[in-house]
């Protein structure tokens, strides 16, 4: 079980608080800003105009130029994505984006299960013959294709051009690509690194349109506007939990707007209905956890084209009928994921208090819903985990898919594996909280053991004593409603944490709900507000210290305020 965590202060620079709070913003804000790094008010609010320029992504420009010159030639594109909803929404950002630009252009997802992951040799064989568009000219990767060195080449064998976009870490060799695209590839002096693969093909359209003007293509007409495709930007920067720097906020910010103005995909709105959210009050954390599982459902069972079909569908009837087919998929996620959930919890048990890291296996476990397998087991135990499930395609092989901890960089960790273990991992990448793996079954214990090696070598020991920063109190004033809306208002997710305040209440009253959460009535100062803490049953003091979230309370009509406690002590 991972220890309970230490609550700290979230360090306040006083020169950032100052700066707001002279530039107007309030001071609940300018505190909550300033303890994330926000150094004066240029650096929040904003919108689509203040997003960095594409001149500086390496790789845009000549992307640009490929693909103006194919849209000129009456070339055929097709996309070639992944099966997450990175993956979804950034195929269907650069389809939508590629017609609004003149292209004629098609999408291609590997089956996680029929093809693996990436730009393979293989999944080239099936864009040769694609079943719509015919054989195409020009391959787009998106989300993926930063390691795919064979299938590039495979694709230029048979006489295509290859534009790579990707946001993945590069390993030591690049494909050989007509034009490559990833701000984290050597020598790209794009500033924010971050960018999701959606985030990365929507700039490239910039770019292309940009080359577009250049060339004339706009005489006389309007330009596309592009920024028509922000909603499903938004929901795959969320949903990719990828680091929200101010450049990321703003895409998200955007996307927001929309999706609260009513203005998204109808794919997007239909989702959102059945996930019981209104449109006009959603926000970042609706887009991860009740839009995003829901497009990565059909990855992790089915096929992710369903998804990209729900996100380019123009029909409001036909795309309820998708988001209701992605619903009832992910009602049989949830059922396997909780098996599998309880299963593993059960092998691991009580984990060796000296160790490390955590490595599941069950033959007949579900391969696309082992990452939320390692989900769960990291939470509960504070540990980088992988957990793995049998290749049904190739027997004797493991998939296996990675989560980690602050401090712990998961990527980092599976390439020393592989250096101090050789021949133990068939191929690997991924992202410093999140990766995956291939590997020859008999090798799992050498893999456990590499594993737990590298994690103690790379990792700084404090990651393993959890500390839960906190902004400190909040006066009993600000419980109140205008402060959600406040706190709502902004984009909060990776490296930008939502709010959690902590403060000691009086306890007036707790009880259990459905036997699994503790509904408490709280008194601050002179104030009453109810809270719930989701998944604990025992009881706590009269006098307790809480770390809690804000949430809008609207029951019985009321417009009020609740509280969500993350943590008791």
């Amino acid at each position: 079980m991972i220890p309970a965590p230490r609550l700290a202060l979230r360090r306040v620079d006083p020169r950032a608080l100052a700066n707001l709070t002279a530039a107007g913003v309030s001071p609940l804000m300018a505190r909550l800003y300033a303890g994330r790094g926000v150094e004066g008010a240029a650096s929040i609010g904003g919108g689509p105009a203040d997003l960095l320029a594409p001149q500086a992504l390496r790789g845009a420009a000549e992307a640009a130029r490929l693909l103006a010159d194919a849209i000129a030639a009456r070339r055929r594109l097709l996309i070639v994505g992944d099966y997450d909803c990175d993956g979804a929404t950034g195929v269907a950002v650069g389809v939508l984006g590629l017609r609004m630009l003149g292209a004629v252009v098609d999408y291609l997802v590997p089956n996680r299960f029929d093809h693996g992951y990436g730009l393979t040799p293989e999944i080239v064989d099936v864009a040769l013959a694609h079943p719509r568009l015919g054989r195409p000219d020009v391959l787009i990767t998106v989300d993926n294709g930063i390691a795919s060195l064979e299938g590039v080449a495979r694709a230029q064998a048979a006489g295509l051009q290859v534009v790579v976009t990707d946001h993945h870490l590069p390993g030591p060799t690049l494909p050989a690509a007509d034009a490559l695209v990833n701000p984290n590839q050597p020598g790209c002096t794009f500033p924010s690194k971050h960018l999701a693969g959606v985030g990365v093909m929507f700039y490239v359209l910039i770019a292309l349109r940009a080359e577009l003007r250049t060339r004339g293509a706009w005489a006389g007409r309007s330009e596309p506007a592009l920024a028509e495709l922000l909603d499903l930007v938004a929901l795959g920067t969320v949903a990719d939990v990828v680091r929200l720097d101010r450049n990321n906020r703003l895409l998200v910010a955007a996307g927001l707007k929309r999706l609260r103005a009513g203005r998204a995909r109808p794919g997007l709105l239909a989702l959102l209905r059945l996930a019981g959210r209104e449109p006009r009050e959603v926000g970042s954390l609706d887009l991860g956890f009740a839009l995003g599982p829901r497009i990565n459902a059909a990855g992790r069972l089915a096929d992710i084209s369903l998804g990209v079909e729900c996100l380019l569908e123009d029909d409001a009837a036909r795309a309820d009928a998708i988001a209701q087919q992605l619903d009832d998929i992910n009602r049989e996620r949830r059922e396997i994921e909780t098996d599998m959930r309880d299963e593993a919890l059960a092998d691991v048990g009580e984990p060796d208090p000296e160790g490390r890291t955590l490595v599941a296996f069950r033959p007949g476990w579900h391969q696309g819903v082992i990452g939320l397998v390692a989900s769960r087991l990291k939470d509960r135990h504070g540990r980088p985990t992988l957990a793995l499930a049998r290749d049904e395609r190739v027997p004797g092989t493991l998939k296996g898919s990675g989560r980690s901890i602050p401090g712990v960089h998961l990527r980092d960790v599976l390439d020393l594996v592989d250096r101090r273990a050789p021949g133990v991992l068939m191929r690997f990448g991924g992202h410093a909280m999140a990766a995956g793996l291939t590997m020859a079954e008999e090798g799992l214990p050498r893999l456990c053991e590499a594993f737990e090696s590298a994690v103690r070598e790379l990792a700084d020991p404090a990651s393993f004593s959890p500390v839960l920063e906190t902004d400190g109190p909040l006066a009993p004033e600000d419980l109140n409603a205008g402060t959600v809306a406040e706190i709502d208002h902004e984009v909060w997710g990776q490296g930008f944490p939502a709010p959690l305040f902590a403060d000691r209440f009086e306890v007036l009253s707790q009880r259990l709900v459905k036997d699994r959460h503790l509904k408490l009535e709280l008194r601050l100062g002179n104030r009453r507000v109810a809270a719930i803490v989701f998944g604990r049953t025992e009881p706590v003091g009269r006098d307790a210290l809480l770390a809690y979230q804000l949430q809008r309370d609207t029951w019985q009509g009321a417009d009020g305020v609740s509280l969500i406690v993350r943590h008791c002590a």
